[in-house]
């Protein structure tokens, strides 16, 4: 067979500008989501709206970035993601641009629940992760998810401190339309983006036939109870996320510390993530991503138990934040990497969008509930045990799933 195939793997090098543009647009989008939260007092106090109405607004904005993640998924599956991705980008701008101008928790629902979390969904995991799987060699697939997760990461480490700034020099208003301008830059990186390799379909990494329809592939991932022990996984793992992003400020606020402390805390997590997702894509070819997922559910019930024990100074915040930043979105890459080994990188936009959408029904639930606690008790108490406990019940739910042996020659599932 020629060089030149349409079959033939690409050269090395190849997917690099793929790689590098999909982890500059994860930085972006993500950069923008996870530091919202330190909008939320400055929001509130000029609005006046209260806290459990702020966070239901971002609480359908979770919700909205996994929902739409399916649907854009399947789009750029079957049409490519260049269009997707344009079109979230504007989305996204909208988003933000409008937000100073709305001042009602209805207001706040269109322009943070649904237009900025829509347009960041369109840039998010499962269309980049997908897009970048189906022209990526099989073997090298879990590390690639492990860089473009760490570009989300650092876009936290780098957007945190940036909006604080903005918020204490010239208020929030300024600071959102500031995430606007940043979300205009993720319009150039959709061009090496734009195409879906058709030569991924019929490769032999791919546990699906060749000729398998969406319809049918949708079906078989269904019937597959690792799947859904995947979407449990990931539905606390979107809770956790959601309640720290949107609440670890007020948290923080609580225990008489400065806004700065939860800008560091934020940026911290982005910062000690980046090595988490790379030490989890390159774990991933490794070891069996299943025991990955396992180990840091579990290490989440550990330090927020740690947490809880310990008292509330900025230092105890600062280790508290780079201990779950190890783990924070570092979980996407195993995840993202057990369905390609499921069902092959054919449909990997669509069945992993389907896992996020799981995933941010959890962040709904642990963006509002966070909100109600507070409005109800005064503190979040609560909140942190229920997060434990679902932590564990992760852990467990993710032992059982089947996965081969990252040594194995194939992907065809086998029992652990």
């Amino acid at each position: 067979m020629s060089p030149t195939s349409p079959t033939a793997p690409p050269k090395p090098a190849s997917y690099w500008p793929l790689l590098l543009a999909a982890t500059a647009m994860l930085l972006i989008t993500m950069g923008i989501r996870q530091s919202q939260g330190l909008l939320v007092k400055p929001i509130g106090h000029s609005t006046g709206l209260g806290i459990a109405e702020i966070s239901f607004a971002l609480a359908i904005g979770q919700f909205v970035w996994g929902a739409v993640q399916p649907l854009f998924g399947a789009l750029a599956d079957q049409r490519g993601p260049g269009r997707v991705l344009v079109f979230g980008g504007l989305l996204l701008v909208a988003g933000m641009a409008l937000t100073p101008f709305v001042s009602s928790q209805w207001g706040l629902m269109v322009t943070l629940g649904v237009l900025g979390a829509a347009g960041a969904g369109a840039g998010s995991f499962s269309i980049l992760i997908g897009a970048t799987a189906q022209r990526i060699p099989a073997e090298k697939r879990s590390m690639a998810a492990g860089v473009i997760n760490a570009g989300g990461s650092m876009g936290q480490f780098l957007f945190a401190p940036l909006v604080q700034a903005v918020i204490a020099a010239a208020g929030w208003m300024a600071a959102m339309w500031t995430l606007a301008v940043a979300a205009l830059a993720t319009l150039p990186l959709a061009w090496p983006l734009r195409r879906r390799r058709e030569s991924a379909v019929a490769t032999a990494a791919s546990a699906a036939p060749a000729g398998i329809g969406l319809r049918e592939q949708l079906r078989i991932a269904l019937r597959e109870p690792s799947y859904w022990m995947l979407h449990v996984g990931f539905f606390t793992c979107g809770f956790h996320i959601a309640f720290l992003v949107t609440h670890l400020p007020g948290e923080i606020a609580l225990c008489g510390l400065s806004d700065n402390v939860s800008a560091v805390a934020l940026g911290l997590i982005g910062l000690f993530n980046v090595a988490g997702s790379l030490a989890a894509g390159w774990l991933g070819q490794r070891w069996r991503m299943k025991y990955l997922l396992a180990g840091m559910y579990a290490s989440r019930a550990a330090l927020i138990a740690i947490y809880l024990l310990s008292p509330p100074t900025p230092l105890t915040f600062y280790l508290f934040a780079a201990g779950l930043g190890v783990t924070w979105l570092a979980t996407v890459p195993p995840t993202a990497g057990l369905v390609g080994k499921l069902f092959g990188p054919r449909y990997l936009g669509t069945l992993f969008g389907l896992t996020l959408l799981s995933h941010q029904i959890g962040g709904f639930f642990g963006a509002w509930l966070g909100g109600l606690a507070m409005a109800n008790f005064g503190a979040y108490t609560w909140m942190w045990y229920a997060d434990i406990v679902l932590a564990l019940l992760a852990a467990a739910a993710n032992l059982p799933i089947r996965e081969v042996r990252p040594t194995a020659p194939g992907l065809v599932p086998a029992k652990a």
